[in-house]
């Protein structure tokens, strides 16, 4: 090397040092391996857990040849309007940072985000928010959905992931599968939307039961491998625990003692079912409680080895920003179930209710 050559290496090692250090954080999105950093301290109560339908979540660019016409509206809508964007992401922030003592959950699970993009964005407005009051949101996975409506799961978590794990099920449901990795504990996350009941037509949900179907195929196939398999399933599944998509098809239950018993036709615990839809519903229609946003766990997640939930701990999250005057989850986008209500042009946060639960992790 000359010496001009080595100055000017010299010179351009602390700029490149300091351009790295202004880089966003890393995002373990699929196929890519999560950042291992510091993990946070656990809790004495352990890590809260919580699933959100956000409703509509798109972010700030507009490709509408990506988007059925259902999705258009969304897509320009907040392309066009970054004041829009900016109240959908606060109202979504100041909701999740009134959990957890103010730190927001550990690990977050999404339904109907547009893009990683999307997903990203949140996380940003999440840590703006947050500040210094806990570790930062680091690790985003999400793979894009492009079929059918363009909204797809994401997982948003400040615990340490494998990212390289993460993963569609098919190319035709809305099934995030990730990895949390702490302690050397793994963490599965199986995060989906089914099929809505007015796309479905309302009949006896084939579409449901096909979601269901695929997310119990891959549990099982998990569990025969390692009966030890900590798995969290959780979503908008838009049937009710007791609903044949649920009991029959996805084969979760809320009878305890027939998910621990060791058998080839393994059963999840539903940690909604047998719940009051007054205290634990999550969407409201027509005045009716219902409780579609679930979360289910393996027989590993029922005892005290690596992950453990504490189904005592579950919770349907009912922010005083989030209630329409009927006391139900008040929508942000005022054309589906509010526009009859006289707010002063006002809008909500999303249709559907966060629910959470606190997981723990052995040492």
């Amino acid at each position: 090397m000359s010496i001009s050559s080595r100055r000017l290496a010299s010179f351009l090692a602390p700029v490149m040092l300091a351009a790295l250090c202004l880089l966003p954080a890393s995002r373990s999105t699929a196929g890519l391996p999560g950042k291992r950093t510091a993990v946070p301290a656990q809790p004495a109560e352990g890590y809260l857990f919580c699933f959100w339908n956000v409703e509509n979540l798109f972010d700030d660019k507009e490709n509408p040849e990506e988007h059925n016409k259902a999705d258009q509206h969304y897509d320009k809508e907040f392309a066009k309007n970054p004041g829009l964007l900016d109240e959908k992401l606060g109202k979504l922030s100041k909701v999740l940072l009134s959990m957890n003592g103010g730190k927001g959950p550990d690990i977050l699970a999404l339904a109907e985000v547009e893009s990683e993009r999307a997903a990203d964005l949140l996380r940003q407005r999440l840590n703006k928010d947050l500040g210094s009051k806990a570790e930062p949101y680091r690790n985003l996975l999400f793979k894009e959905n492009k079929t059918g409506r363009h909204i797809a799961p994401a997982i948003l978590t400040r615990l340490p992931v494998r990212g390289d794990r993460t993963q569609k099920l098919d190319e035709r449901h809305r099934i995030l599968e990730g990895h949390i990795e702490v302690n050397g504990h793994q963490l599965v996350i199986i995060a989906s939307h089914w099929t809505s009941r007015v796309s479905d037509h309302g009949k006896k949900g084939g579409g449901r039961e096909k979601y269901a179907e695929k997310i119990y195929g891959r549990f099982k196939a998990m569990f025969l491998a390692n009966r030890d398999i900590d798995l969290l399933v959780c979503g908008d599944l838009n049937d009710e625990p007791n609903d044949e998509s649920v009991t029959g098809h996805l084969h979760a239950t809320g009878d305890r003692s027939a998910v621990t018993k060791d058998t080839r036709e393994p059963r999840l615990f539903d940690l909604s079912a047998g719940r009051d839809p007054k205290e634990f519903g999550t969407h409201r229609y027509r005045r009716k409680w219902i409780i579609f946003d679930q979360i289910a766990v393996s027989p590993g997640l029922l005892d005290n080895k690596g992950w453990t939930a504490a189904p005592e701990t579950l919770r349907t999250v009912k922010h005083i920003s989030m209630e329409n005057r009927f006391g139900g989850p008040w929508s942000f986008d005022r054309t589906y179930e509010d526009r009859s209500i006289k707010d002063g042009g006002k809008r909500g946060v999303s249709d559907h209710f966060p629910v959470t639960v606190r997981l723990k992790v052995s040492k």
